[in-house]
This record gives C-alpha cells, structure tokens and sequence, in this order.
C-alpha cells in the first residue's frame, strides 16, 4: 500500500500546489517577527528629562535654545551634555515661577554651585526627546518603572511557554488547519487590543495573550509545509521557511521607519494577518494528519486536489493509500526517559543549555543593538540582513561538513564577537554594528540547527517529548532576556556582553560534547540513541521534519 511520500514521488513532491502553500505559509513565518522582537521599536526608549512646572515658560521669555535649557534647568548634563541618572530621573527642587530667576544662569542666584541644590525624583512627567511615540513615552516607562519594559517582552516569551504546552495537542488532536486558524485570529484580535489597550495592564494581558498563540500559529505552518513537501524537499523548505521569519524582520524595520507611532505601528502589523483567515480556502488539511485519524477518503481526496493542482495524473492505488507507522511509537513516552540512561542524560542537559544560551543570545544581541544604536532602524536593518547569508551557510554545510562543528563554531564566534564588543570605543559605531551582525549571524545558525540536532539525537518515541522539553528552554531564556539586557545595562552598558560572551563560549564548548549525527539514521530504541554514529543511512533523516515542533504531548 503507497504512503503519502510514495503518493507524492509520483504527482510532484515541490509542484505548484506546494508552492502556493509554501509562499502562503511564510507570510505566517514572518508575522511572527513584529512579535518576537517588536519590542525594539515599541518600547524604545528615547532621551529624556523631567518635566519642571514654570521651565517652558521662563525659556520662552528668555528666547533659549533646547540646547541652553537643558544646560540651565538638568542635573548632572555637565558640559558634553551626557545623560545620567540624574538627567533623566532627578531634578532641581526649585520655583521655577519665581520672578528672581534671571536669564543667564537663573539658578547661580540660589547657590553658587548647583551642586549644593536639593534633588528629588521627577513629579510631574517626562519630557522625550522623539517626534514619535512608544509604551515608554506613553505610560512613563523610565526611572523607577523602567524594568516594565522587561516584563512587557518577557509576557510574549511566557506566553510562548505556555503555549507550547498546549498548541501541539490542540494541532495533533483537531488538525493543523484549525490550529492554524484558530491561532491566527486570537493573534490578530489580541494584536489589535494591544493597540487599543487604554493602560499598562490591560497591553500587558493582551500581549500575553498574544504570545500564547502566535508561536503555535507559525508552528502549524511549520508542521502544514513540511507535510506537504516530498521527502527530498523537506529540510529545504523548513529552513527557507524560517527564512521568510528574516523577511519579516527586514520589513518590521521599513514599517517602523516610517510609523513611528507605536498604536499605528502595532495596528500595521496586526491588522494585515486578519487576511490569513482566508487561508480557509487554500490552505488544506494535512493528508499526514487525517491518516492518523483514519479520515483516509478525506486524505485520498486532498491527494488527488494535489495531482491536478500539480498537472499529474494520480496513481492507479491511490484509494489504498495509508500512513507508514512505526511500532516503536506505540511506546508510552516518560519525562524521565530523557534523563534514564547516560548519554540521554548527557545529550538532554547539553540540548537544553544549548537552547537557553541561544535564545538569549539571539534576542540579547536585537535588544542590545536596539538599545545602544546610533540609527535604530539602519542597525536593525543591518543586522537582520545577516540572517540571509546564515540560511545559505545552513544548506551549504549541513550535509557536507556536518551539525556539530557549525553549531559549536556559530557558538564561539558568537560569544567571540561579543567580548569583543566591549573594548570599541563608541566612536566605532559601525565596528560594533559589525561585531553585533557577526554574533546575530552565528545566533541564527544556531537557533535553526539545534532543532535538527535535537530530533536526531532522541529514539522515536520520546523525539516529540525531547523536542519539547528541551525547546521549553528556549522560551525561558526569553523570559529573562529583557531582564539581563536592560537592567544589567543600568549598572554598565558593556555588563550585558559579558554573558553573552560566557553563555556563547561555554555552548560552543559543550556542542563539541555532542556526536555527529550527519549520514546516521535516526535512532528507534533508547539503545540505538545511547550508541549514536555506529550506524550509517540517511534511509530516514527527513522524516525528522514531521516530528519536531508539534510539541505532541506525552501519551497522545
């Protein structure tokens, strides 16, 4: 009896059917962008000073420049003019209304040197320096409140989290379809909510919301593409799939350039995803999946929507289609499976640092460029351009070099690059924008192999489990990302390369630990696992790409 792939051999496994819906699949790959790193451009946080009742006034009358105000009425600008702690969260404890304060150094009437002033936190508002707008500006997200910043972007990677526990299920148990359009119309109502949130909180519950689902709807046009493809395909279009996610990174940058509103900016990438509903009807259901359900004349008849889609003739026993099992996914799946023999055990807490570091080095070094660019546009534009050449290094060396040494080199020129960061002096910015795009390179090489690794490491019947578990990290990582970038960065602003250059050295050090997996077949017993790189086939290496990000729960 044929399987899908044998169906797919024969009525083209990458025609026009499946290039319809890989184009229309990655236009959910890169909405996940805004999402994922929209933070840069929404809670930017510009120059800014305290708002002193009776100061507009007085320099209006004195006909000041923005220059000499500042310099007359800010603590701690000094004469370079240098934002402090005290610029940006302190103020002079002075009447600015008195009619005593004269032009020309109004406050060296009070006390001959402005130190000997009294100081006290900012009453009345802020002042920023932007034509545009962002939650910083808005709700007064500095000083004291800065760290909700943080917990803004770290809701999106919580909601990731408790997604992932959930989404899978939903799209192994109804179907990939529904997942994906039920996931995409809570990401699109949730996205706008947050554009219209009237406070703080209510942005912060919808953005919650919105990571809960978004990460399952590109999971499930992840699991759609690849079930659809032919095995020859399949690790091709998985990795150009997420190179659609780069895509939106570049286009996010354009869109920001010329919205600098954050509601408006928020409005502009919600709203357009409404059209993925459309979905409904060029999108099918996975014939993978409704064979796993035994709907087999359902899947027979998407088989043949496929063959006259692509201009071939459907095979003569295409009606005794069936899904090729395995016996050894009968197994029932433990959490403690991973962790029951040595080298599962070694491989496990490996993958799972491995997944940590690299999500924290990926989202660090976005944050990070965000918050110390000359030009925050052109830098993330720049350094989201690296992802490309990253893709094309992926397909290059994955099968003539290997998993391995890429990752664990992508690890330490990662880590390199950022230790390196840290003795540019600022007048290099474009050295350091270089640096920070070679670390974001070796991040993305990282981010998209380690999910191939992982899946080839594990026996059958605990890769979804093993995928889960160790990806889990990945999301946890996101959740305190916001947290080292920033808050380290109040303490010392090259504080935060320092862990990242530990976190990249140590992975890429410990990747070296791991076996090669390239031209070894994928492991069916906890046996074969613990004695990886004996045995040689490629017999079964794409059938990984049916397997991995499902999050298929644990006896389901």
């Amino acid at each position: 009896m044929p399987t899908v792939d044998d169906v797919l051999e024969q009525v083209g496994e990458f025609g026009w059917f499946q290039k319809q819906a890989f184009l229309l699949l990655c236009l959910i790959s890169a909405s996940l962008a805004p999402i994922y790193v929209g933070i840069v451009f929404l809670g930017f946080t510009p120059d800014h000073h305290c708002w002193s009742p009776g100061v507009t006034e007085l320099s209006q009358r004195c006909g000041w420049s923005p220059a000499e105000e500042l310099n007359y009425t800010v603590p701690g600008l000094g004469s370079v003019g240098e934002a402090s702690f005290l610029s940006q969260c302190m103020r002079y404890e002075v009447d600015w209304n008195q009619s005593t304060l004269g032009c020309v150094d109004p406050l060296s009437s009070l006390a001959a040197n402005r130190s000997q002033l009294p100081l006290s936190p900012c009453e009345h508002g802020w002042v920023y320096d932007t034509p545009g707008s962002s939650i910083v500006t808005e709700f007064n997200l500095v000083c004291g409140d800065a760290w909700k910043v943080d917990l803004f972007q770290s809701c999106v990677n919580l909601g990731f989290f408790l997604g992932s526990l959930v989404v899978g299920y939903i799209a192994d148990r109804f179907g990939r379809k529904l997942c994906l359009l039920a996931t995409t119309l809570v990401t699109s109502l949730s996205g706008v909510l947050t554009a219209v949130a009237p406070d703080y909180t209510s942005m912060l519950l919808f953005r919650l919301l919105q990571g809960m689902v978004s990460k399952g709807s590109w999971v499930s046009g992840y699991t759609l593409i690849t079930e659809f493809v032919g095995s020859s395909y399949r690790r091709t279009t998985a990795i150009l799939y997420q190179m659609a996610f780069t895509v939106g990174l570049v286009v996010l940058a354009g869109v920001a350039y010329a919205i600098p509103n954050w509601r408006w900016l928020q409005l502009a990438v919600s709203l357009p995803t409404f059209f993925f509903l459309l979905y409904y009807w060029f999108v099918p259901e996975s014939p993978r999946w409704l064979l796993s359900q035994k709907r087999t004349t359902q899947a027979i008849r998407i088989m043949e929507q496929i063959a006259q889609k692509n201009g071939k003739v459907p095979p003569a026993d295409l009606k005794m289609l069936c899904l090729e099992e395995d016996a050894s996914e009968k197994l029932s799946p433990s959490f403690f499976d991973l962790f029951r023999t040595p080298n599962l055990r070694k491989h496990t807490f490996i993958l799972m640092y491995l997944w940590f570091s690299c999500a924290v080095l990926y989202q660090g070094l976005i944050m990070h460029v965000g918050a110390t660019a000359a030009n925050i546009y052109l830098d993330f534009f720049y350094s989201s351009l690296v992802e490309f050449p990253a893709a094309v290094i992926i397909l290059v060396t994955i099968d003539r070099i290997g998993r391995i040494y890429p990752i664990a080199v992508s690890n330490l020129v990662t880590g390199a690059a950022c230790l390196l960061m840290i003795f540019i002096p600022h007048e290099l910015h474009w050295l350091n924008v270089t640096l920070a795009c070679l670390g974001r390179m070796g991040a993305t090489i990282v981010l998209q192999m380690v999910c191939l690794v992982n899946a080839e490491l594990y026996p059958t019947f605990i890769r979804n489990l093993g995928m889960m578990v160790c990806s889990a990290l990945c999301d946890l990582g996101g959740i305190f990302t916001p947290f080292m970038v920033f808050r380290l960065m109040e303490v010392w602003q090259a504080l935060p390369l320092i862990l990242f250059g530990v976190l990249g050295l140590t992975a890429g050090a410990m990747t070296l630990l791991l076996p090669e997996t390239k031209g070894v077949s994928l492991p069916e017993t906890v046996e074969e696992a613990e004695n990886l790189g004996k045995r040689k086939s490629k017999a079964k290496e794409n059938t990984i790409y049916l397997q991995v990000q499902t999050g298929k729960s644990p006896g389901t």
